[in-house]
C-alpha cells in the first residue's frame, strides 16, 4: 500500500506484487487535531487493507520529512502532523513498520523505477505546483540525505539574480528568494498579471533554466522528471533545455527533461515501491 499524505487530502492505493492498481481511495486530511488525524490515518489504511482482502506493506509520502535524531515531523506546513512522532505513533497503531519519506521522493522513485525516467542511473524529480519540490534517485534509491533533506532544491537561491530580482520575495520558511518563489505556479500567474503570457512564459523558463543549472552542476543527472500542475506546459520541455547550455558549467549539455509518465500517481506508487 502506497499513502500520499497531503495537506488537503489523503489517497491510498494498493497494488499487488506485479505493481498492477488494485484499489484506490481519497479522503480529506483532518484538520480538527493530531490525534484525530492519526485515528482517521489508521482508520483508512486499516479500511483499505479489508477491502483489498490482505495485509499489506505500507509506505508514506508526505510533505517535509521525519527527523534522523528527533523522529518527529518537519517542514510539513499544512499538516496536523508537523512537529509529531508520526511514524512511531502511526506503527504504534498498525502493530508493525510503516516506511516514511518525503512526498517528492516518492514521486522520483516511482518515475525512476517504471516511469518517465526508467533505466536511467542519475534521476531528479521536480513537482511544479503550489511549490516546488525535489527528489533524486540513484541506482533505484532514494538519496534522503544526513539531514532529510536532500534534493530540496525550492529553498535555495535563484542563481544569478537579475537587478530587479534580487533580493526575491519573502517564503513562508522566512528566507528570501527562494527557488519556488520564483518558479512556482503562483509566481507564474503573478508574472502573467504583470506582463502577459508570452513575456511571462520567456521569463518563468529563463528561470527554471537557472534553477535546473544548479541541479545539473552539483549533481548533473541523466534525466529531470517534471511532475505537478506545471508539468502540462508543453513548451518548457524544449525551451528549458535550449536554454540550460547558457548557465550549466559543461561544454555539451544533453540532460533529458521529461513529463512525468504517472502524474499525480506517481505518489502513492512511490510510497508503495519504499518497499520494492
Amino acid at each position: 500500500m502506497g499513502v500520499d499524505l497531503g495537506g488537503t487530502k489523503i489517497e491510498l492505493a494498493v497494488f499487488d506484487e506485479q505493481g498492477k492498481e488494485r484499489l484506490r481511495q481519497r479522503a480529506p486530511t483532518p484538520h480538527t487535531g493530531y490525534d484525530a488525524a492519526l485515528d482517521e490515518l489508521a482508520r483508512l489504511i486499516v479500511d483499505a487493507e479489508r477491502e483489498a482482502g490482505a495485509r499489506c506493506s505500507v509506505g508514506v509520502g508526505m510533505p517535509g520529512a521525519i527527523s534522523p535524531r528527533s523522529g518527529r515531523v518537519f517542514n510539513a506546513y499544512n499538516t496536523p502532523f508537523n512537529g509529531r512522532r508520526l511514524k512511531h505513533d502511526l506503527e504504534e497503531k498498525l502493530g508493525r513498520e510503516v516506511r516514511f519519506e518525503n512526498d517528492a521522493n516518492c514521486f522520483a522513485l516511482s518515475e525512476a523505477l517504471d516511469g518517465a525516467a526508467r533505466g536511467a542511473t542519475v534521476v531528479f524529480g521536480a513537482i511544479l505546483g503550489t511549490g516546488a519540490g525535489g527528489g533524486i534517485v540513484v541506482d533505484g534509491r532514494v538519496i534522503r540525505g544526513h539531514n532529510a533533506i536532500g534534493g530540496e532544491w525550492g529553498h535555495t537561491p535563484l542563481p544569478w539574480m537579475t537587478a530587479e530580482e534580487h533580493p526575491g520575495p519573502p517564503c513562508y520558511c522566512g528566507r528570501r528568494g527562494c527557488i519556488e518563489q520564483f518558479v512556482a505556479g503562483p509566481a507564474l500567474k503573478r508574472e502573467i498579471a504583470a506582463r502577459g503570457e508570452e513575456i511571462a512564459n520567456e521569463i518563468h523558463e529563463d528561470r527554471l533554466a537557472r534553477a535546473f543549472s544548479m541541479v545539473v552542476n552539483f549533481l548533473d543527472p541523466d534525466v529531470i522528471v517534471l511532475g505537478g500542475g506545471l508539468s502540462s506546459i508543453e513548451r518548457l520541455y524544449t525551451t528549458v533545455p535550449r536554454l540550460l547550455p547558457k548557465y550549466v558549467y559543461a561544454q555539451t549539455v544533453d540532460t533529458a527533461l521529461v513529463r512525468a509518465t504517472h502524474g499525480d500517481a506517481s505518489g502513492v506508487r512511490g510510497a508503495a515501491m519504499l518497499w520494492a
